[in-house]
């Protein structure tokens, strides 16, 4: 049996099933399944130069910042996140979370997590800067030093 995501993705202990990305989309939308374990590591508040995202919570309680709101999403709950919008999550419950994400344009697609993701297990500290350019480069930008 073959698994029914097209392509995994791990950031630390962030867990990320691509369904559909730009190859098969056109470049419009890609979809992915993230996993948030209790207390896991996650991006720097941040917002999209180009890219609208959706969340739909579909197991746990994902804390959200949106904007300068925080709000707590819960099962069956769903967020729009125009591009331009600061957001960030965090997991800090006891179970995991799990949340389908929707990004369009499909220009944030799995080469972005994979980069992150290598920067990361590079050894030694993370270079920062590094980082920060891969954010950059994808059309992410940061809002607190990192």
């Amino acid at each position: 049996m073959f698994p029914f995501f097209k392509e995994q993705v791990t950031i630390g202990e962030l867990r990320l099933n691509f369904l559909l990305d730009g190859d098969d989309t056109d470049g419009t939308l890609v979809i992915f399944e993230m996993y948030v374990p209790p207390n896991a590591k996650v991006p720097v508040p941040h917002f999209h130069v180009d890219v609208d995202e959706t969340l739909y919570v579909i197991e746990g309680k994902l804390t959200q910042l949106y904007g300068n709101e925080t709000l707590e999403l819960n099962p069956g709950d769903t967020l729009f996140i125009k591009r331009g919008t600061v957001h960030g999550f965090s997991n800090p419950g006891s179970e995991t979370v799990r949340v389908l994400c929707t990004l369009s344009p499909a220009t944030i697609g799995p080469a972005y997590f994979k980069e992150i993701s290598n920067a990361l297990r590079a050894g030694g500290p993370p270079d920062m800067q590094h980082i920060v350019s891969t954010m950059k480069k994808h059309g992410l930008e940061p809002i607190k030093p990192v």
